[in-house]
């Protein structure tokens, strides 16, 4: 027999938090880290993958196009997807934000290289170059990683109290016994 593995719960906040990202909102602070995090977790298989580029992709365009980074960018993205898959079985609090911590630092060491690689101009490259680059792109990750932390909580948060009340077959964990 053939397990279900419709999600309409996961994919509808996913849709969900890829039309927030076209909110405005300051520079660094969208549910875009969050959302492939999410979709990790709660998506299966392709599915899992596929989405959020695909929304990311959609949205792109209506926010002002792609740069030599966007693949750097998408890259970093399918890690949190791999991230997010390893929450599957889990709805820890704790768990959720060390991935989200993670997901974070390595979405900054992987966006701001594909950055100084496509800034022939703004920085050498070189590894002082590189350095520069990190270090200018510091106050652009305490945004990322609020915003990752609020959208995380939000979309693992709905996830656990819509699976309880709505959408039960899409429950992480069982009910405990009383």
């Amino acid at each position: 027999m053939q397990k279900n593995t419709a999600r309409p719960l996961a994919m509808g906040l996913t849709v969900l938090g890829a039309l927030a990202r076209l909110l405005p909102h300051p520079p660094n602070f969208a549910p875009v880290g969050s959302l492939s995090l999410y979709g990790g977790g709660r998506l299966r298989g392709w599915q899992a993958y596929l989405l959020p580029l695909v929304l990311m992709a959609a949205t792109d365009p209506l926010l002002g196009g792609y740069s030599w980074a966007t693949p750097f960018v998408y890259f970093s993205f399918l890690i949190n997807v791999w991230i997010g898959s390893r929450l599957r079985s889990t709805e820890s609090p704790l768990r959720i934000g060390a991935a989200v911590g993670v997901a974070s630092v390595q979405f900054f060491l992987i966006s701001n290289f594909g950055a100084w690689l496509s800034s022939l101009s703004t920085y050498p490259l070189t590894l002082s170059g590189l350095g520069s680059c990190y270090i200018a792109a510091i106050p652009f990750y305490g945004r990322t990683l609020a915003s990752d932390l609020l959208y995380s909580a939000a979309l693992f948060g709905l996830h656990a109290w819509l699976s309880r009340t709505v959408a039960r077959s899409e429950r992480v964990t069982a009910p405990q016994a009383a």
